[in-house]
């Protein structure tokens, strides 16, 4: 089966937005409010927030626009785009600004923002483009009136001689252009990489950054990906993440073959999603779950149905958790 195209989309899922109306307006209303960094008290059975990355719907192929009206009929009160996204909208023709009431109208906050400027680079000509880029990305989430923005070590993936000291005054830049915009850069994790691979290595380069807006942006896939396993969540204070990207993974491929579209919907798989979420909470961690998956079976269903799926899996994997 063909991804479904834009055209496609809007065919069909007018029945399917008029079924999920009322179920939709439901979740919403029980989504807490989220204030300030995300880290406000809720009770224990709704102690996190709900977002939507869209590269959970990237094989469908719609526009910002169109992702926003998904993510708020499904009942997400958050986004995670991609600048990807963001360029295509201003390439056709868009105003971010206006972008950024649209978000605001449909009752959505951008808590992320997901880009891949190459900051941490040895190589200096590829470094100070990679901050150009970087700088230009800040613009452009402070616009949509983004939170954060992610900061991995796009790149720098096969290199495993990098010293987390180089990288951690590297990342204070990052932090010190993002005050310009009132924007964070969050350290990200990726496991596949051989630079910020595991939480360890992450907490040491923010910790080391010495800024107060420091943070990481971590991922359930990635932390099981790189081998950080998962009881060093514990170590997180209130203020050391915002956002988690949710999702879970099977059995098999292992762990060494494992790749990003073989994550599939939180409580689908083998992650000990109980444990973190326990974990997480009782390390303070208030902000919010966000579902970002790559997976190819995914991209050829309904968006709106993908979107809702996803929602209602984190909710029952939290619930699960605090049972």
């Amino acid at each position: 089966m063909n991804a479904i195209t834009r055209r496609t989309w809007l065919t069909r899922s007018a029945a399917s937005l008029a079924g999920f109306a009322s179920a939709s307006a439901a979740v919403s209303a029980q989504q807490p409010a989220v204030q300030g960094q995300g880290q406000t008290r809720r009770p224990v059975e709704e102690p996190f927030g709900y977002c939507l990355n869209t590269s959970t719907l990237s094989g469908q192929r719609l526009g910002i626009v169109e992702l926003i009206e998904v993510a708020a009929r499904a009942g997400y009160a958050a986004m995670e785009p991609w600048i990807r996204e963001l360029d295509q909208y201003v390439q056709e023709g868009g105003n971010l600004k206006e972008l950024g009431r649209r978000f605001q109208d449909r009752g959505i906050s951008v808590e992320s923002v997901i880009g891949f400027s190459e900051w941490i680079v040895d190589d200096e000509e590829r470094r100070r483009k990679g901050l150009e880029d970087f700088r230009r990305c800040l613009d452009m989430t402070a616009q949509i009136g983004g939170k954060r923005i992610a900061a991995p070590p796009a790149g720098a993936t096969t290199q495993d001689d990098l010293p987390l000291a180089r990288i951690a005054e590297r990342y204070r830049t990052l932090l010190e252009m993002g005050e310009q915009f009132g924007v964070v850069p969050q350290l990200e994790i990726w496991g596949f990489s051989r630079t910020v691979q595991r939480l360890g290595e992450a907490l040491h380069i923010a910790a080391e950054a010495d800024h107060p807006k420091a943070c990481i942006l971590a991922d359930v896939y990635h932390l099981y990906k790189g081998g950080s396993g998962f009881h060093g969540l514990k170590l997180l204070g209130p203020n050391t993440m915002f956002v988690l990207h949710c999702n879970d993974y099977p059995t098999d491929p292992d762990r060494s073959t494992i790749r990003d579209e073989h994550r599939i919907y939180p409580g689908d798989g083998i992650a000990p999603l109980k444990q973190i979420f326990r974990d997480l909470h009782a390390a303070g961690f208030r902000g919010w779950l966000s579902l970002e998956l790559f997976n190819r079976d995914y991209w050829k269903q309904d968006p709106l149905v993908v979107a809702r799926t996803g929602l209602e899996k984190m909710r029952s994997a939290v619930r699960a958790a605090f049972a």
